[in-house]
């Protein structure tokens, strides 16, 4: 019955996992995800494990997509230590962008739409204040900035062809995806489970300002739903469009009821390296899984800390506007405060923190 055949490029990733899911749902579509990893086959998925950055793997691996009628492009390779720094990896970025599309666009003959996944540093949001909240045509910040070749290059590459783009913007993907390093719940779940193991209270551990700041997010399962709406409306065709869930929320006003959800006492805020603290913590972590009976996530991949500090430590409000995906057609939203009392809450009763 399937009529349209995806490639998720990063299918393994806390956004590609998540549009995986999604059109496996739905009985029309096939789904092929590209990672560096092998992931498990089910009906109507597979998984192609490909070095995008090798152009001779990519093109070998990637001829016989012929059937390839979208492409949902979520990869990311970090540059640095530092989560302020990702957007400045370009070369592997771009290439790995340059290699998949152009591998899949010389067998794909009825290829209609490249979904790009880049984000809202494209205002500049991991270098300070900026203008918000920020719309899709707002001027660009000094480069180098990794989205900035990827939208030049595909803007270019798709000029007077059948197929068309879509840019998708998320901020701060919430979801689950072990081993990748942008994903702020697991941060927070297994950051709450080790004050509690240690017997202490729950404080937030970022800057004072983050604390009273505004904030955004995107759930996951919510961005996969934009991706699918971007993929198959027609007016999205060459448009960029933030996503996020649609509302601003303060942490001081989120952090009360993240402890509530561990059943933890509150205190004041106390800012900290998460990088440089839980250094050591790999230990207590492991004596915590067997004691708790935990799905044995490895601690190295199971939360980014430095992702942690550099979303903790934005001490400037951080707002995106999503009023020209409504205006096109996009109209869902999410509660972001209670997005995170229930994806906690799975967290626990699904074993993964206790």
């Amino acid at each position: 019955m399937a009529t349209r055949t995806a490639v998720v490029v990063g299918a393994l990733g806390v956004i590609g996992r998540y549009i995986v899911e999604r059109l496996r749902e739905l009985p029309d579509w096939k789904v092929v995800g590209l990672s560096r990893r092998k992931g498990e086959d089910r009906d109507r998925v597979r998984y192609i494990p490909v070095d995008l950055l090798d152009t001779t793997d990519t093109a070998s691996k990637l001829a016989d997509l012929g059937d390839a009628t979208h492409v949902f492009y979520c990869a990311f390779q970090a540059s640095g230590t530092q989560a302020a720094d990702y957007a400045r990896g370009i070369a592997a970025n771009r290439d790995m962008l340059v290699n998949s599309v152009s591998a899949i666009e010389r067998v794909a003959m009825g290829l209609q739409r490249v979904v790009l996944v880049t984000g809202t540093k494209y205002y500049g949001t991991h270098l300070g204040p900026f203008r918000t909240p920020a719309k899709e045509d707002d001027p660009r910040h000094m480069p180098p900035n990794y989205y900035f070749d990827q939208i030049d290059w595909l803007t270019a590459r798709q000029s007077g062809k059948r197929w068309s783009w879509t840019e998708l913007r998320p901020q701060t993907l919430c979801g689950f995806a072990p081993g990748t390093p942008m994903s702020i719940v697991p941060v927070i779940a297994v950051y709450a489970a080790i004050s509690k193991e240690l017997g202490l209270p729950l404080r937030f551990p970022g800057k004072p300002g983050a604390y009273r700041t505004i904030y955004q997010v995107t759930d996951s399962a919510h961005f996969a739903n934009a991706a699918l709406w971007a993929a198959t409306e027609p007016g999205c065709a060459n448009q960029a469009y933030n996503i996020t869930n649609g509302d601003y929320f303060r942490w001081g006003n989120l952090w009360p009821r993240i402890a509530e959800v561990f059943e933890m006492p509150l205190a004041e805020p106390q800012t900290i390296s998460l990088t440089a603290q839980m250094a050591d913590k790999g230990p207590l972590w492991d004596a915590m899984v067997a004691r708790h009976g935990l799905k044995p996530h490895r601690f190295d991949e199971i939360a980014a800390w430095p992702f942690g500090d550099y979303v903790f430590g934005s001490d400037w409000d951080v707002m995106t506007s999503t009023t020209k995906a409504r205006q096109h057609g996009f109209h869902a939203v999410v509660d972001s405060e209670e997005m995170f009392v229930r994806l906690l809450a799975q967290f626990r009763t699904g074993r993964i923190v206790p």
